[in-house]
């Protein structure tokens, strides 16, 4: 992917990171940004490319590609995911990267952007393929991560396992244990309780307190959730017991639809169910009282909340006008693209943008470092409580912007988290 200049400013082939940096433009010219600090934010300060050689079950040895972005740290740390993703490319590591830079912001904790991950197909490798695959990338990356550095965590095809073999590693080559280096960590082995519901638990914060603000009773609410995965699973069952009905919910094996109703609790037992048969998908669970219906059809089903919690793009200048939802919660990153984001503003659909709306997962992991540097654990009711008034507090202020100054969410939330960071840029100065 390549960058290109356009008027003076960069932009770039890559989708996700032009997306990051259109919105990054737009929002810093109504601020009136200086030139010089639009410049500086606009690339990465470090960016890391290395090798992976792993050697595969059947003694070869294939080399992947792997990366590492650390956006800001102006702000502390940068803080991002590790994902494993066939596609992945160090431009979309780039957009990742900043907006983990102004969701942090937003979220007014200690951390700056980061991203990171391997370009690979984790669904063929096996697990010991995996293993391998993620010590190297862990030594590989070693140099620049640590607890007042850069702290990674779990994203796409990551987890706990993936986290706990990167720390083993690095630690090893310490010659000290350093827990602090890494969130998204088993709940035994220095996680955090509530962590794993963090992320669907901002969602359905946010979509609540929009709601609210409109005057809207979460009874009446009827909700699609594009995809099941961490995110989607649990803003589905936090709303459902909020009283929201979920009429339809989606994986990759399509999506399943009941305007009177999806059993959530019985879609994750279901998912749990033989999952060395099913891969914890929903492949036939229309049997239990839903219409299976084409994957992308979740996009224009009939309700009045859309959470779209997985891919990037899918509200875009072909779909965005199809949709018959007038409130959307990005669960994802990127999910709208600016041009639908266009369509959906003239049409008065609200968006509450991703990094507002799944910032639950960035303060989880906030949580989860404080707790790890005092050695000190909290209880899930601490942790919960103190997530959701961040989360609250966050989406109060984003919201009364929006309103006071009649921009979209996605503008008003641009704004404070870049006025955040850019003042201490301009305090800090240009050396470092």
């Amino acid at each position: 992917m390549a960058d290109r200049i356009v008027n003076g400013r960069r932009r770039s082939d890559d989708l996700l990171l032009d997306t990051a940096l259109r919105d990054f433009y737009g929002a810093a010219d109504e601020m009136n940004l200086s030139e010089s600090l639009i410049s500086m934010l606009s690339y990465p300060e470090r960016r890391l490319d290395v090798s992976v050689p792993v050697e595969l079950e059947d003694g070869n040895v294939k080399v992947f590609k792997g990366y590492r972005v650390q956006h800001s740290t102006a702000l502390g740390p940068s803080k991002g995911g590790i994902r494993y993703a066939k596609d992945l490319t160090g431009a979309e590591c780039e957009g990742l990267a900043m907006l983990m830079t102004w969701k942090c912001s937003l979220a007014g904790i200690p951390y700056g952007g980061g991203k990171g991950g391997i370009c690979c197909d984790p669904t063929k490798l096996t697990r010991r393929e995996k293993e391998r695959m993620s010590r190297t990338y862990g030594a590989r990356i070693a140099p620049i991560i640590g607890r007042w550095s850069d702290v990674p965590a779990p994203d796409m095809y990551t987890g706990g396992q993936e986290m706990v073999w990167i720390m083993d590693t690095i630690c090893k080559m310490l010659g000290h244990f350093e827990p602090a280096m890494l969130t998204g960590k088993p709940v035994d082995y220095w996680g955090a309780h509530g962590r794993v519901e963090a992320t669907g638990r901002g969602v359905a914060t946010c979509a609540l307190e929009l709601m609210r603000q409109k005057n809207l009773d979460p009874s009446k609410m009827k909700v699609a959730v594009q995809g099941f995965g961490n995110v989607g699973s649990y803003t589905a069952l936090l709303l459902k017991e909020a009283g929201a009905t979920i009429v339809a919910i989606s994986d990759t094996t399509g999506t399943y639809y009941n305007p009177k109703g999806i059993n959530i609790e019985k879609a994750f037992e279901y998912m749990n169910t033989n999952p060395q048969q099913r891969g914890g998908k929903l492949n036939g669970f229309e049997k239990e009282g839903c219409e299976k219906i084409p994957l992308n059809d979740i996009l224009f089903v009939d309700c009045d909340v859309f959470a779209p919690c997985a891919a990037q793009g899918v509200l875009n200048q072909d779909t965005a006008g199809k949709i018959k939802a007038r409130y959307v919660l990005e669960g994802a990153n990127s999910p709208t693209t600016p041009e639908g984001e266009e369509i959906l503003k003239d049409a008065g659909v609200i968006v509450v943008p991703d990094f507002l709306a799944n910032a639950g997962g960035v303060i989880g992991s906030y949580f989860e470092w404080a707790q790890n540097l005092q050695g000190f654990s909290w209880t899930e009711e601490e942790y919960n409580k103190r997530l959701v008034a961040l989360m609250t507090e966050n989406f109060t202020k984003v919201w009364n912007y929006s309103q006071d100054k009649k921009v979209t969410m996605r503008r008003s939330a641009y704004i404070a988290a870049i006025k955040r960071v850019s003042d201490i840029v301009a305090l800090r100065g240009v050396y470092l």
